[in-house]
């Protein structure tokens, strides 16, 4: 540096007060906001190429990573338990392909009401090959899920009874799951849900069906919750549910042959507001099995067969396996409310580097600019994204970006105020037309997907070998009002004139 007294000094720096920002709820790190990741393609299938092909929005499933969970999990719970059944959550994504792969892959059905049964056998499952949970099954279901020897959990009272009239009817005993409820003492009690193991009622019940009823406790279900980022919850609701089943057995009530323990099992989505990334703050499968299985070879009795262990994973099974292309359709600026600052992140009276000022060069700070921020719309909203209440979903731009990234907001394409993707997510500048994708987002997304302002987008799957599948074909105007009907006195009726 010539211009320093001193030749071969670096010329000193005026020196600028330090500051701390508080990183709110969304908010990115600003100290990594330099480092912008690509997703140019998805399992070796370019992005701009399946947007060509299939259109924008699209979800897209990797088949090699649904199988590969799927695989990692059998291992991890048949390494150290003789006898292990998964049972595929129907509820968490219920696409016939999505399906249809678990079970190829060994899991049988889970279900939770009459539809989510009908499609279970749709899918080649048999009666005997379905778990029907929920809290309320209709009385045809029931009774045909009884017929074809479904493994039903009772929930409630009114179901209990209701299995025991056809009992009777049948003439036959009836062998049945049994599903509690109880405190682990890691989030709040699921107490929507069966008989409660902690107060006592769980075992009045059974003792009330082995006196009043034909109907016979085979095993005993426990769901403690979800997105469980504690693997010691599982320690607590197995202890709970090999207690109670040691007492049936105790009170001649039933013979055991299966603990079922569930899902729950987190997946590698953030929740808002969480510290540690998903790498490290989700459990391995091998940290969930021994938190199941040791507990139930440490409780269970000496000289006892062990039961055989069913669990109805769900989440960790394909959420990672999801993808959201996206394209975005507007840029804005959008302003900067107090509880989100952007450019206080530069220090007290600090200027953004060149990468956020732009064109505006540097040191200057248009009075536009030092109160707000970029934000970009996209053509998917939270009708078809609905997990983004709870999860942040990374955004990856799908070409090299041309700029440094800085806190962007990503709001969906709905007429609703509400339709925030993201707060606050690092990108580079975005122009209309480029593409983003967002993962990861295959549980739940679909089923809860709705028709809400637009349309619901295709579905394809990509295999092993690069090949692209629809699993699901873009929906059009008739198949959201096919099953309308307009009453005889509006059909043909001329627009009125008069306003």
């Amino acid at each position: 540096d010539h211009s320093s007294p001193l030749p071969g000094l670096m010329k000193k720096e005026p020196y600028t007060p330090p500051s701390i920002r508080r990183l709110t709820q969304g908010s990115a790190n600003p100290q990594r906001l330099g480092r912008v990741p690509v997703m140019e393609s998805i399992d070796g299938v370019p992005v701009a190429g399946l947007i060509r092909q299939h259109g924008s929005p699209l979800f897209v499933f990797s088949e090699s990573n649904l199988r590969e969970k799927i695989r990692e999990a059998r291992e991890a719970f048949e390494s150290v338990y003789p006898e292990v059944q998964f049972a595929w959550s129907y509820k968490t994504n219920y696409l016939n392909a999505i399906c249809r792969l678990f079970h190829q892959e060994g899991a049988i059905a889970e279900v939770v009401s009459g539809f989510e049964y009908e499609k279970a056998r749709s899918n080649g499952m048999s009666g005997n090959q379905i778990i029907f949970n929920g809290p309320w099954k209709d009385p045809e279901s029931l009774r045909r899920a009884v017929a074809e020897g479904a493994m039903i959990q009772i929930d409630n009272r009114d179901e209990m009874l209701a299995l025991a009239r056809m009992a009777e009817e049948r003439d036959e005993d009836l062998f049945v799951g049994v599903r509690i409820h109880v405190d682990t003492g890691t989030h709040a009690v699921w107490s929507k849900f069966g008989f409660s193991a902690d107060d006592g009622e769980a075992l009045r019940v059974i003792r009330w069906m082995r006196d009043n009823t034909r109907l016979k406790v085979r095993g005993i279900h426990c769901h403690a919750g979800t997105f469980l980022l504690d693997a010691n919850a599982y320690v607590i609701a197995t202890e709970k549910v090999v207690e109670l089943a040691i007492a049936t057995e105790e009170a001649g009530a039933g013979v055991i042959g299966y603990l079922n323990l569930g899902g729950g099992f987190a997946s590698h989505a953030r929740l808002h507001g969480q510290y540690l990334p998903p790498e490290q703050a989700t459990p391995t499968f091998d940290a969930y099995a021994e938190a199941i299985c040791g507990t139930i070879k440490r409780h269970w009795p000496n000289g006892h067969k062990l039961p055989m262990l069913y669990l109805e994973t769900g989440r960790a099974m394909v959420d990672e396996a999801g993808y959201l292309i996206s394209s975005v359709v507007a840029v804005k600026q959008r302003p900067i409310n107090e509880a989100n600052p952007s450019f206080t992140a530069y220090g007290k009276g600090g200027v953004p580097p060149a990468s956020v000022l732009g064109a505006y060069g540097k040191g200057a700070l248009p009075p536009s600019l030092a109160s707000r921020r970029n934000a970009v719309v996209l053509d998917a909203g939270i009708n078809i994204l609905y997990t983004s209440t709870w999860y942040q979903p990374t955004i990856y731009p799908a070409s090299a970006p041309a700029s440094a990234a800085q806190p962007t907001t990503v709001y969906g394409c709905l007429c609703m105020n509400i339709d925030v993707i993201r707060e606050e997510a690092p990108l580079p500048d975005l122009r209309a037309g480029d593409a983003v994708v967002m993962h990861p987002v295959g549980a739940y997304n679909i089923t809860q997907s709705m028709q809400f302002i637009t349309y619901r987008p295709a579905v394809v799957m990509i295999d092993p070998d690069c090949g692209v599948h629809v699993i699901r074909r873009r929906e059009v105007l008739e198949d959201v009002q096919g099953p309308e009907e307009i009453p005889e006195h509006l059909v043909g009726k001329a627009l009125s004139t008069k306003f």
